[in-house]
């Protein structure tokens, strides 16, 4: 059984080429499915290789605790700056807190502000903490439970 043109009368088509079958297999299309099969198994392999369950022992020791208390510096409704109860002025809290930060630049600053003060005056107060060389600053806000918790860290640049 021979292969032969597909018209009957053996000419040549209207545009002038012979119309012989393809024998040929368009590997196009299975490159085409395979590549993306490639890049479903690159993405998802990683993400099936999360880790090893393991049941962690239990430990009686004590938690690692701070080694200081962490430095408050609050803002009152008026927005005057305070360290312990001792009320600055910007000239006055820049000069405390450099003095401060001369002794021990790795203590924790926790800056408090009351709910009334306008955002930017905690923000200037978080500047300066920065400025003077402070690099563990964080806000205090009150959780929904009441008790106070930092809301978020990094240094005020």
């Amino acid at each position: 059984m021979a292969m032969g043109s597909i018209r009957a009368s053996g000419g040549d088509d209207e545009d002038g080429l012979d119309a012989t079958p393809m024998s040929e297999i368009n590997v196009t299309p299975m490159v085409d499915v395979m590549l993306v099969l490639l890049i479903i198994f690159m993405v998802a392999a990683p993400l099936m290789t999360t880790g090893v369950p393991v049941q962690l022992p239990k430990t009686a020791a004590a938690k690692v605790a701070q080694s200081k208390k962490p430095m408050e510096v609050t803002v009152d409704k008026e927005g005057q700056p305070s360290i312990a109860k001792e009320v600055f002025t910007t000239e006055g809290l820049t000069a405390r807190l450099r003095a401060m930060a001369a002794e021990d630049k790795d203590q924790v600053v926790l800056v408090r502000g009351d709910r009334d003060v306008p955002y930017g005056k905690v923000m200037e107060v978080m500047g300066l903490v920065g400025q003077a060389g402070f690099t563990k600053v964080s806000l205090i806000a009150q959780s929904p439970g009441g008790a106070a918790a930092p809301a978020g860290g990094g240094a005020a640049r």
